[in-house]
This record gives C-alpha cells, sequence and structure tokens, in this order.
C-alpha cells in the first residue's frame, strides 16, 4: 500500500482533495480486505495473491498510461533493490492476507497501519539514524496498543485462531516497514510506477510459485471477488498516492481514524462481527504511534532536502 507513496517527493498543496483521496484510498482497501476475507475458507493465500496482483495491474498499467508514463517509467537502474522490496511486499502480502482469515477486517487493518513505526524502530537498527522522541513515542504508544488489543483475546484465542491472526499480521506490519526502508533507498532513482509495478508482478509470480501446493477450484462468486479485490487493490495504490502528492502526512494523519470505520462498519454489516472493546482501546493509542512515526518521516524529509 505504501511502495508508492514513499516514491513521491513532488508535494502539490492542494489539502482537500488529499483528504478525499484518502478517504477513497480507505474506502478501497476495505473493499479489497473484505474480498480477501469472504474467500479466505476456501482458496488459499497464495491463490489469492495471485489474482489480487494479477488484476491490480490493471489500473495500475492504465494510471501509468494516462500519465505518459508506460512504459518508460519501468525503467530501472536498481534490478536487485526492486527484487528485495518486492520479496519483502509479496511476503508482506501474504502474512496480511493469513491475519485477516482469523482476525476481523479492522483488526488486520489496524496492524497493518504498523508499518511506520515498525520502519522508525528499523531506521534506528539498520540504518543508523538517531533514536528520537518522535520514534520513542511512537514505539510506546504502539506496544501499548498492540498489548491492549491482544491480551483481553488471549485466552478465547485458543479455539479461534485470534492468537494467529494477531501474530501473521504484525509480521506482515514489519515486512511492510522492510519495504518501506527498501523503498526509501530505491527511490532516488527510481519512479513511483516502477516501484508499485515491479511489486505487482513479482507478488504474483510468488502467488503462482504456490500453485503445485494445489488451488481450489473457483466459482464463479469466488473469481469475482478475486478480480474485485485486485481492482480495489490496484486503484487504492493509485487514490493513496495522489493523497500524499496533493496534502502533507500531518494533514491526512487525523484521516487515519476515518480510513478504519470502513472496516468497522464491513465487519458489523457483512460478517456480522462487532467491534470490539480492545480495539476501540487500541484505535487511539496505535494510531497516535503511527502520527509520530509519520512526523519523524516528514522532519528526516525536510532535513534531507535543506542539507541537499
Amino acid at each position: 500500500m505504501w511502495g508508492m507513496i514513499c516514491a513521491m517527493d513532488n508535494l502539490q498543496d492542494k489539502p482537500i482533495k488529499g483528504i478525499l483521496l484518502r478517504i477513497l484510498s480507505g474506502v478501497l482497501f476495505t473493499g479489497m480486505l473484505v474480498c480477501i476475507k469472504a474467500v479466505s475458507d476456501e482458496v488459499p493465500v497464495g491463490q489469492s495473491i495471485f489474482f489480487r496482483s494479477l488484476f491490480a495491474l490493471f489500473p495500475i498499467v492504465i494510471f501509468l498510461m494516462i500519465r505518459r508514463e508506460f512504459p518508460r517509467a519501468l525503467a530501472t537502474r536498481r534490478p536487485l533493490g526492486h527484487l528485495l522490496r518486492s520479496g519483502l511486499g509479496a511476503a508482506a502480502m501474504f502474512f496480511s492476507f493469513s491475519a485477516v482469515a482469523f482476525l476481523p477486517v479492522a483488526e488486520a487493518t489496524l496492524l497493518a497501519q504498523l508499518a511506520p513505526v515498525f520502519m522508525a524502530i528499523g531506521g534506528v537498527l539498520l540504518l543508523s539514524e538517531k533514536f528520537s522522541f518522535y520514534r520513542a513515542g511512537a514505539v510506546v504508544l504502539a506496544l501499548a496498543g498492540m498489548a491492549v488489543l491482544v491480551i483481553p483475546g488471549l485466552n478465547a484465542s485458543e479455539g479461534d485462531g485470534r492468537l494467529l491472526g494477531y501474530v501473521l499480521g504484525t509480521l506482515g506490519a514489519i515486512l511492510t516497514a522492510g519495504a518501506l526502508l527498501t523503498v526509501r533507498r530505491i527511490s532516488r532513482t527510481e519512479t513511483a510506477g516502477s516501484i508499485a509495478f515491479y511489486f505487482i508482478v513479482v507478488a504474483a509470480l510468488a502467488g503462482l510459485a504456490t500453485l503445485p501446493l494445489g488451488w481450489a477450484t473457483l466459482s464463479d462468486t469466488q473469481f469475482a471477488l478475486l478480480v474485485l479485490s485486485g481492482l480495489f487493490g490496484g486503484a487504492g495504490h493509485i487514490a493513496m498516492t495522489l493523497a500524499f502528492r496533493y496534502a502533507e502526512v500531518s494533514r491526512l494523519a487525523p484521516f487515519e481514524y476515518v480510513a478504519l470505520v470502513w472496516p468497522v462498519v464491513a465487519d458489523w454489516v457483512l460478517f456480522g462481527i462487532p467491534v470490539s472493546s480492545g480495539f476501540l482501546l487500541a484505535l487511539p493509542l496505535m494510531l497516535s504511534g503511527v502520527a509520530l512515526a509519520a512526523m519523524e518521516g516528514r522532519r528526516l524529509k525536510l532535513r534531507a532536502r535543506s542539507n541537499g
């Protein structure tokens, strides 16, 4: 979700348009996860990843063609960098899609939101960046939110796989953070379009590689849901990318709460899953941590520009 975003530097000051696009991206990504959850009992994760990635190519390529960046924008100087970023992203998608099979869509989405926090930690451990107040606050708030979310459900998790879902979702966020750190490095020479395109291609190939393990015979409804998951996912990438082109992270941060309204509604209306008290308590803690991590990222970007 974040790959194209991290490569966007040419900010245009149109905050209303950015906010509306951020809200739209939340709807689209929720639609993607709803489709994946709806087929998760019968369709293997690898098969879901293949179809999601294959059909996400269509809106991405159309978007690049409209911008007259296809195929010119796919030229690359960093093929190994793309391979690393795409491999981490594909693995993150595997864990995230596995998590949504065990968790409500809202909780899986909230765990995925932790990627910027893990990215801040990775910057300290892997890139020797300073452990600032913003990073420390982000880590403390995120860990507190995870504790509030996970601990109340531990006893009930033994039978319904909820604890496994929390583990899978957290691993997905960690791998996403690794992909983002890679994007930060390769975006100096690579376009947002090429980063998104190669990620989707590699993810589709990774999903296809699971074919020998056994795929399900799809009904018309299941096939339609998988097609929709790809179209929603690809369109969500585009909307999120444009949102961060038109508005700064700090302006969009409050609307992360709005983006989590749609998963809550989807759980309740489509799957009959009420929102848990743990989720309501964890929500402000975890998103506050994400906001601090985003502020730190913005601060580093401004410093890099001033030094450059």
